[in-house]
């Protein structure tokens, strides 16, 4: 059975007490890195010294979210750094079936990335040469925005071509994360969540990942658990 897993964002911690930022989060399921470019999103963040200063700080796996331009060239060298899932945006890939296969070639996961605006019909025919399919849920490059309710049939969507196709795809969901929106979007379907300032603005880091962590597990379907 795959349980709910909260991977919380890097992008709000804070980044002048990095290694004891890292230590409030060691019992989330997984980190998330935000990389942006100022090119792909209008905001500058991460980058390949990031990585590699998270990955020698924790034993969780990383999980680097690409939000850069030409994905196709620079996605490979986070693989090759030792992250556990490489996710590029969809939107920023020109060959995506070539970058799965080397992306898998060096080890890591693949995870692609959608826009809110993006439709999943864009990216059915990639599923089975995915692992993680990453439905943003505002709109990429800032930390702390409002959950796009819109998303929530978006993320149903997703769950039944993945349930259809027989696929071990997981659903995860980036963006306005919280006690109320976990709930709903598990429902959906996602079954890993990018938790940001509902985990780092908690005084109790660890406690808020256990609370989300077990929201989200008593809503998601038995099909996404399984």
């Amino acid at each position: 059975m795959t349980r709910a897993a909260i991977h919380p964002s890097i992008l709000n911690a804070d980044q002048s007490r990095l290694a004891e930022e890292l230590t409030r989060v060691s019992s989330a399921d997984g980190l998330h890195l935000d990389v942006m470019d100022n090119h792909f999103v209008p905001n500058q963040f991460g980058g390949p010294s990031l990585v590699e200063t998270v990955l020698a700080r924790t034993d969780l796996a990383v999980d680097a979210h690409l939000m850069i331009t030409d994905a196709d060239r620079w996605a490979p060298q986070y693989a090759e750094m030792g992250c556990a899932v490489v996710t590029a945006h969809l939107e920023a890939t020109t060959a995506p079936f070539r970058l799965a296969k080397e992306l898998r070639r060096l080890g890591a996961g693949v995870g692609l990335a959608l826009r809110p605006a993006t439709p999943l019909s864009a990216v059915t025919h990639l599923l089975s040469h995915i692992d993680l399919l990453l439905i943003m849920t505002v709109e990429p490059g800032f930390g702390g925005q409002s959950f796009i309710e819109e998303m929530i049939p978006k993320i149903a969507q997703a769950r039944r071509l993945v349930g259809s196709a027989g696929l071990e795809l997981r659903i995860q969901v980036d963006g306005g994360v919280t006690g109320s929106t976990i709930v709903r979007a598990a429902e959906a379907g996602a079954d890993v969540f990018v938790a940001g300032s509902a985990v780092y603005g908690a005084d109790d880091a660890a406690a808020a990942i256990g609370e989300l962590r077990d929201l989200a597990a008593a809503h998601c379907h038995e099909r996404v658990l399984r």
